[in-house]
């Protein structure tokens, strides 16, 4: 079998995807049921509310950018930053995916800097919130953002993932 089934009941290949197999729907569900750090993490916390936290910091111009930067990661799973690195396949399958995913919503490519940022910014605070003491310091050359992360539950993080896709949604229109 050389496809998966969506949450909405799509066929979707992940080497081959069309724009018409992605929907926001699917995207909000996986990405809420994701776990952040391949679920090393203290409590469970979403990959959709991580994107949700990466938009509410980014200019307006770039917050659709920052709430979809990791909806391929809803077809294709987190990989942790360290292991993709060294999965040249599964980057340039990941890449494609996501353009295919901007071009249906609208997002030029590549990602904008600022997304690359605000990424690292939550990283750091997810560090300090979310995860044991380190054994060693992650190298980030951010500070973490002031206010503090609670995780939303999964049903909680797809709601805000769709609620501010429709805010962003219309404010693009």
């Amino acid at each position: 079998m050389g496809w998966i089934q969506t949450y909405s009941g799509k066929r979707f290949d992940p080497m081959e995807p069309r724009p018409e197999q992605i929907e926001i729907v699917d995207i909000a569900h996986a990405l809420s049921l994701l776990c952040r750090f391949k679920g090393h993490c203290l409590m469970f916390y979403s990959v959709a509310e991580h994107c949700v936290r990466v938009s509410r910091v980014l200019p307006p111009e770039h917050a659709l950018w920052g709430l979809m930067h990791d909806a391929a990661e809803a077809y294709l799973s987190d990989v942790p930053r360290p292991l993709k690195a060294r999965l040249p396949g599964f980057q340039e399958a990941e890449d494609r995916l996501l353009r295919l995913i901007c071009g249906k919503y609208g997002l030029g490519w590549p990602m904008p800097p600022e997304v690359h940022r605000a990424d690292t910014l939550l990283l750091s605070t997810e560090a300090r919130d979310l995860m044991a003491p380190p054994p060693e310091p992650w190298g980030l050359d951010v500070a973490p953002l002031p206010e503090r992360i609670t995780p939303w539950p999964a049903p909680e993080a797809e709601a805000n993932f769709l609620r501010r896709f429709g805010e962003l949604s219309r404010a693009g229109r």
